[in-house]
């Protein structure tokens, strides 16, 4: 089967979390720059580091899918276990950003990034497991440096959530700028094959 179901399934899915998650940005109950600060400010940078971050998994994602000719019941359930952790992003975002990056929720954020860089692993590898090692996937990520690096840091910054939250934000920060610009390995498969 093709791919082009599951990709306009998985994009309905993460514009309702983007969705989820704006709705969650309440509205201040007065007109003070320190109230803003002081309450809303917490949330809204951790809405825009989430926003940033579904935005990077939605264009890898749809560049992915791009790369691939042919999908299985396998990565029909690898895709949903991706979706599954994202749909997570307003809980932990919002939990977060209420408690203005106190340690526990900002580990949790930290353990759902994990464990939505994971299931963008386990994805990849499912389609290049049904595709095959010699496929245009495989054959674009290479070695993958960026996917395994990811984890690694995320994984440092829920650790280091419990020593300085500003230091476990750098680190989620540092992998979505290692993400931010579309991977170009991807684009060049894609528009290689047109």
């Amino acid at each position: 089967m093709g791919t082009d179901r599951l990709e306009a399934f998985s994009d309905g899915v993460i514009a309702i979390i983007i969705t989820i998650m704006v709705l969650d940005l309440k509205v201040p109950n007065g007109t003070s720059l320190e109230l803003l600060r002081r309450h809303v400010l917490p949330v809204f940078v951790s809405y825009v580091l989430s926003f940033i971050i579904l935005g990077i998994y939605w264009n890898n994602h749809h560049h992915m899918l791009r790369a691939t000719h042919r999908i299985n019941g396998t990565v029909l359930w690898a895709n949903l276990h991706l979706l599954f952790w994202l749909s997570l992003f307003p809980f932990a975002t919002g939990w977060m950003g209420e408690n203005h990056f106190a340690k526990v929720p900002t580990a949790t954020y930290g353990a759902v990034l994990l464990l939505a860089a994971i299931a963008y692993y386990l994805l990849q590898r499912s389609i290049i497991v049904f595709e095959g090692a010699d496929s245009a996937l495989q054959r674009a990520i290479g070695r993958d440096m960026k996917g395994k690096l990811s984890p690694i840091i995320y994984a440092m910054g829920i650790a280091l959530a419990f020593v300085s939250r500003w230091l476990a934000l750098a680190a989620y920060i540092v992998v979505a700028l290692m993400w931010l610009v579309p991977d170009r390995r991807l684009e060049r498969r894609i528009y290689d094959q047109v």
